[in-house]
Formats: structure tokens, C-alpha cells, sequence
């Protein structure tokens, strides 16, 4: 299913309600957004930024054309004409059950709310709703912007169609959907992230730790592990070869002795003041926003190296990114189309900020990654991608020249358009121009010289002939072109 949602319909601008604002926004959606707060459009703005930083660095020139942004006076004008509803108000289960009757009096018809409570029952949410089959829970987790996990709950009227309407949206922005098959308080996510928090309090309340401990005993552990395989396929490979029945079975014991106190301690005036004093030492006076980029960094970070693995959330990022350039939607060609003429747009993304040097400007290294990774946009179109490395054949680079004739800074756009030169059965000579911005001024050229190779023999090997003959259709429709500015160069002291 893939519904049309050209406008969504958000109630509630706080931190949640701002992050999804951000999502839906910079994913090519317009938005209109309520909330009574005389300073959501202020916070709201520095949430998209925040967002737009971090999104772009994650996916570059694959996100599409930002969607348009307006603040409505009213509930009713918010979701007037939205075809997709986010509530985002207050854990108050009173002041949702009356707003969210509001919402469903004055959307269209076609329309579905999804409710971001982190615990609150959709059967009594609906209560009041003329409508109830129309909502769902869709619970998102914070930065909504990055954090790819949300759950979709139903309550006792919820329609099943309704229920794939609001999984297909949260899809349809890269997020990964968790179904809850069974109503329950807190769902699924927060119920673990409750006990964690409550043995938390526990530590703190005793006297055994404080709160920077006890976020390094997560964020330098089972932290790590959690961010990729969770809790159970990190058990599983604790019991070896065995499996999970071995670890059961040798830790099950040890795990039912009485070492946690489920049940929280009381939030006293006093442990409150702690826990508020320990957080203040810890943050070590960074401020809110700082910490958020911070945060978000390292998010980005972590997505694209689970990316490269094709594993967790990288594979959620990787998917949407397919999914981005597959409906077209992105500004500009597509990567890895022919241009007219007959050269391949083979990068096209901001300069990022981990590619910045001392004197602000593209380091070195990563023009030779750049001009990397539009090889292999080269060869996977000719039949040598993933796949087929996997296999055991590949493409290897044999020599270089990189010229550097320009400078790129920080945000500043650049595009690689790639010329293949020639080829014969084992050899593919391969020539990129890298510009910048709109001006296409030219800032680098590289010339590479490829032979193919069968990896486990570790020797050059024969191109299979379909990839040489998919080679060869990009050299004879680039043949028309005169020979590029610096190919076949090479370094030499004058004179």
C-alpha cells in the first residue's frame, strides 16, 4: 500500500511533535502544525534545523525537495485538510481523549490520526471519537527525525485498514514499523526501557552509583550491542554453538536470583534533587542544543557504518535511500543515470563535516573517496556491484592520478560525472570531474586505470563478456565527446 499523503496534519509542537514536523517535512511532505505555545515556530524552526543537518549528512542528495511548513490558529485548521494526523499533546490521557474527538470532528473523511503516546491505550483514546476506527498508536522514540523504530498499536475499533494506512506513511519516511500485536500499557519499547530506568533510580536511590555511571555502564557495554542486535541475538551468541537453549540453560539460574528491584523507588524531593544535580555535573555545562548535535552526530555515524554492514538500522537507512531515488523525487538526475551527454552522474552530495580539514576546505583523502565510490556507481551498473563481489570476482584499482584544481567547503555542493574511457576483456580505464555548486566550477579531476580480478585466486581474470559488453555501450555513447582535460597526464617537475 502506498497512500497518497501530500499534507499531514500535526497537534502538538513540543519535542516530539517538532521531530515529526522535521521527518515528514524534509521527506517531501507539507505540514501544518498546531500547538497554543506563543514560541513553536522559533522552536519548531531549530528542530528542522537540527534535522536538516543531520539528514543531510545521512542521506545527502537523495532526500527529495522539502515539503512546505505552515502554523495553523486552530486545531481544526491544522487537520482540516490532511490526509495523515500526528497527535503529539501532553501524557494526559483526559486532554487527548477530548482533542483527539476535536480532530476526528473536522479531518477529512480518508484520513487517520496516529497517536504518539508512549503508553496510553488507543481503546480508551478513541473513546470519544465519532470515528474510533481511524486511530492508531504510531509511538515514535527521540529524535524522531533519526530514530528509524515506531510502534503501531490498534485499539478495540481500530480498522485493520487503518492500522496498514499508518504503517505504510511511517514506511514511507524510512522508519521501521513495529506492529503490537496486543494492546498493553507502555507497549513494547518502553516497558524495557522502564526497567532499565527503574533499577536506574534504584542505584542512585541506594547510594551505588551515580547518574554518569550508570550511563557509562550502558553506553560502554551492552549499549553498543543493544544499538545492533537487541537483547536476545546478543544472548543466543553468548551460548555459543550451542545456541540460546545453551545459555538458558547455563545462565537461567543465576538470572532468577533477586538482584533488580522492578518495583521504582518513590521520586522524593530529595531524590529528585540528586538525580537533577548528578545530571547538571554530568552535562558539565554543554548546552541543550550542542548536546542534540552531538547526539545526532553520532547517530549518523552509527547508521552509516550499520549501513555499510547492511545490518539494523543501516538496513532501514539503506532501504529508504533506495526507495528515495526510486520514486524520483530527489532534486536533480538520479545517481548512476546517463546524463545528455553520455557522461554518468555518478555523486552528488553536500560537502559533510567530517570531511573538512584545518583550513576548512575538502580534505585531501576524501576526494579519492569520492571519486571511490563514483567507480563504483560505475561498476555496479555494469553488472559488478555487491553481488557480485560477494561472488568473488572484482573490479581493482591499479593506479591514480587525482589533479586538484579547486576548493570545496563545508556545505557546499558537489557532483561527479564520470566518463568510461575505454575497456577490453580484463582492463577499464575510468576518468571523473568533480564541481562545485551551480556554478560547476571544476575542482578536481581523476583518472583510474581498473583490472578485473578473481579475488580468491588473487590474479587478474577475464570480464565476463555481458560486462564487457555493458562497458562498452557507455564508451561508444560517450565516444562523440573530445578526449577529457588532464587524461593521461602525469607528475613531473618542469623543465
Amino acid at each position: 500500500m502506498k497512500p497518497d499523503i501530500r499534507k499531514v496534519g500535526i497537534v502538538g509542537g513540543g519535542v516530539i511533535g517538532a521531530g515529526w514536523a522535521a521527518r515528514f517535512v524534509l521527506n517531501g511532505i507539507d505540514v501544518s502544525i498546531y500547538d497554543p505555545d506563543p514560541e513553536v515556530e522559533r522552536k519548531t524552526a531549530a528542530v528542522i534545523a537540527n534535522a536538516r543537518r543531520a539528514l543531510t549528512r545521512l542521506f545527502g542528495n537523495a532526500l527529495p525537495p522539502e515539503g512546505q511548513i505552515t502554523f495553523a490558529a486552530s486545531l481544526a485548521e491544522a487537520v482540516r485538510e490532511a490526509d495523515f494526523i500526528q497527535e503529539s499533546l501532553p501524557e494526559r490521557e483526559d486532554l487527548k481523549i477530548r482533542l483527539l474527538a476535536e480532530m476526528d470532528a473536522a479531518m477529512p473523511a480518508h484520513a487517520v490520526i496516529g497517536s504518539s503516546t508512549s503508553g496510553l491505550l488507543p481503546t480508551k483514546l478513541q473513546s470519544g471519537m465519532a470515528r474510533p476506527d481511524r486511530l492508531v498508536v504510531g509511538h515514535p522514540f527521540n529524535p524522531v527525525y533519526l530514530l528509524p523504530l515506531v510502534e503501531v498499536c490498534g485499539g478495540d475499533q481500530t480498522s485493520q485498514q487503518a492500522k496498514d494506512i499508518a504503517a505504510a506513511v511511517y514506511e514511507r519516511i524510512g522508519m521501521k514499523v513495529l506492529r503490537v500485536q496486543k494492546e498493553i500499557d507502555g507497549f513494547i519499547a518502553d516497558r524495557l526501557m522502564e526497567a532499565v530506568w527503574r533499577e536506574a533510580l534504584w542505584l542512585i536511590n541506594d547510594g551505588i552509583a551515580t547518574a554518569s555511571e550508570i550511563d557509562d555502564a550502558i553506553r560502554f557495554g551492552a549499549g553498543m550491542r543493544w544499538s545492533f542486535m537487541g537483547t536476545f541475538l546478543v544472548y543466543r551468541l553468548a551460548g555459543g554453538e550451542d545456541g540460546m537453549r545453551h545459555f538458558l540453560h547455563q545462565f537461567g539460574p543465576s538470572m532468577e536470583w533477586p538482584w533488580t528491584k522492578l518495583i521504582g523507588p518513590k521520586l522524593t524531593d530529595e531524590l529528585i534533587d540528586t538525580i537533577s544535580r548528578q545530571s547538571d555535573e554530568q552535562a558539565g555545562g554543554i548546552d541543550l542544543r550542542t548536546y542534540e548535535k552531538l547526539r545526532d552526530d553520532c547517530l549518523v555515524d552509527l547508521t552509516h557504518a550499520l549501513e555499510r554492514n547492511d545490518f539494523a538500522a543501516g538496513r532501514i537507512a539503506r532501504a529508504h535511500r533506495s526507495r528515495l531515488a526510486a520514486t524520483g523525487e530527489s532534486d536533480g538526475p538520479a545517481i548512476g543515470s546517463v546524463m545528455d551527454d553520455g557522461r554518468m552522474l555518478t555523486i552528488a552530495t553536500p560537502v559533510q563535516p567530517e570531511w573538512i580539514d584545518y583550513n576548512e576546505h575538502l580534505t585531501e583523502y576524501c576526494y579519492l573517496k569520492l571519486f571511490g565510490d563514483g567507480t563504483d556507481v560505475v561498476l555496479a551498473a555494469i553488472g559488478a556491484g555487491a553481488d557480485y563481489v560477494a561472488a568473488g570476482h572484482s573490479w581493482y584499482t591499479v593506479e591514480t592520478h587525482i589533479r586538484h584544481l579547486g576548493q570545496a567547503r563545508l556545505g557546499d555542493s558537489v557532483t561527479v560525472r564520470t566518463r568510461v574511457l575505454a575497456c577490453d576483456g580484463k582492463r577499464l580505464h575510468v576518468f571523473h570531474e568533480m564541481v562545485r555548486g551551480a556554478e560547476e566550477a571544476v575542482i578536481a579531476t581523476a583518472e583510474h586505470m581498473l583490472v578485473h580480478v578473481d579475488a580468491a585466486a588473487e590474479k587478474s581474470a577475464p570480464a565476463p563478456d555481458t560486462m564487457r559488453a555493458a562497458a562498452a555501450v557507455l564508451v561508444a555513447g560517450q565516444a562523440h565527446l573530445p578526449p577529457p582535460d588532464g587524461a593521461g597526464r602525469q607528475i613531473r617537475m618542469p623543465g
